[in-house]
């Protein structure tokens, strides 16, 4: 059929795009955070999901094409919780991270904040990402509700204490000028954050330090546990969660002091909070798709089986290693190591190949973050 033309045949979990290259996961990305799936109405999902289910049982109707198929596909991923099998809350699907996370970035980044205002907006924007990280956690492995609120606190903490420290040590230093003091006072937002994005991936996962995750043969089957694919996991998950809001929150402050110079928005007071918003809302748009877009969701290193707790039954070669939040590969008894972040990680992108320098800032993040 001619609308199919840029539809490949149909292949129900899969992706359409080719993630082995950089324009396929954009468009990949593209499509898991499509705002426009916010408003699909409750027939079209049944409709969708009935399709894809003829699709599994080969009961498919007539003249059903690829085009409508992935289309199906794309709706049920971005509104049913793919584990649990229950629609998602509107404001926690990946599809709303950026409707309903601008807001949140136009509050941290306000202008002259108050103590109230500062500890408000860093408590509302952990609040979101703790809530958005449960509604799409991984269900086939269970997490302890108590695993979440440590994690959601420890954030909190850390976001609020930074944030206020920053503000107040911004507020005493007398070498700075009014004009450079706000200016500085924009980027404090950044550290507060990274910092608690750190603090609750250490909290939730510090477990599988110790106890390494789950490895598996080729067939599914268990065959022993790896502490090394925990620890690149954990040391990626968390450094990427540093990179990925650095455009988010420092672009907007420079492109706004350069804009609040200009005539129209020094005569017209009143449009720089549209602006601002607008100018969050393009950088929050324009950066998560690209960022999580730069590496393959496979990710590799190499690790000795030596050190490692293996079962001896693989023949081939191939083991697997499949964990909560992360699905991981190895190859050989080298261990070449490919990780596959799952929705917990959706915003994540590898800054780190150094599995050494890995291991060794997840041990210091442990050891400073631990309760």
């Amino acid at each position: 059929m001619a609308e199919d033309v840029n539809y490949p045949p149909f292949q129900l979990g899969k992706s359409r795009y080719d993630q082995g290259t950089f324009f396929g996961r954009l468009r990949h990305y593209l499509d898991i955070i499509d705002p426009r799936t916010l408003f699909v109405t409750e027939v079209r999902l049944k409709e969708s999901v009935k399709l894809l289910e003829d699709y599994k049982h080969g009961t498919l109707p007539p003249r059903v094409s690829n085009t409508q198929l992935w289309e199906a596909q794309k709706i049920k991923q971005a509104i049913i919780h793919p584990d649990t099998q229950e629609k998602i809350l509107m404001p926690f699907r990946m599809s709303g991270y950026i409707p309903f996370g601008t807001p949140i970035v136009v509050g941290l980044l306000l202008p002259n904040q108050t103590l109230a205002s500062t500890v408000f907006w860093q408590w509302l924007n952990q609040s979101h990402n703790a809530c958005v990280n449960y509604a799409n956690r991984n269900a086939t492995k269970p997490t302890p509700v108590s695993k979440f609120i440590q994690g959601y606190l420890g954030a909190v903490t850390s976001a609020v204490s930074i944030a206020v420290g920053l503000n107040i040590l911004i507020q005493k230093a007398n070498t700075f000028s009014p004009s450079t003091r706000l200016l500085i006072q924009r980027f404090v937002p950044f550290p507060a954050v990274a910092s608690a994005n750190i603090c609750n991936v250490v909290l939730m996962r510090h477990s599988e330090l110790a106890e390494g995750i789950d490895v598996l043969d080729a067939n599914g089957n268990a065959v022993g546990s790896s502490k090394i694919a925990a620890k690149r996991a954990l040391m990626e998950t968390a450094l990427t969660r540093v990179v990925l809001p650095m455009p988010i929150l420092v672009l907007p402050p420079l492109i706004m002091s350069f804009l609040e110079k200009l005539p129209l928005l020094q005569t017209q007071r009143s449009l720089v909070l549209p602006v601002h918003s607008l100018v969050c809302l393009a950088a929050f748009g324009l950066a998560l798709p690209l960022a999580i877009s730069l590496f393959p969701q496979m990710s590799e290193c190499s690790v000795s089986r030596n050190n490692e707790n293996l079962g001896t039954n693989n023949q081939r070669g191939d083991i697997r290693v499949l964990s909560s939040g992360h699905r991981l590969k190895y190859q050989n008894w080298n261990l070449r190591l490919q990780w596959q972040p799952l929705a917990e990680q959706l915003f994540t992108t590898r800054v780190c190949n150094e599995v050494q320098q890995m291991v060794l800032l997840v041990t210091a993040f442990q050891t400073s973050w631990s309760p």
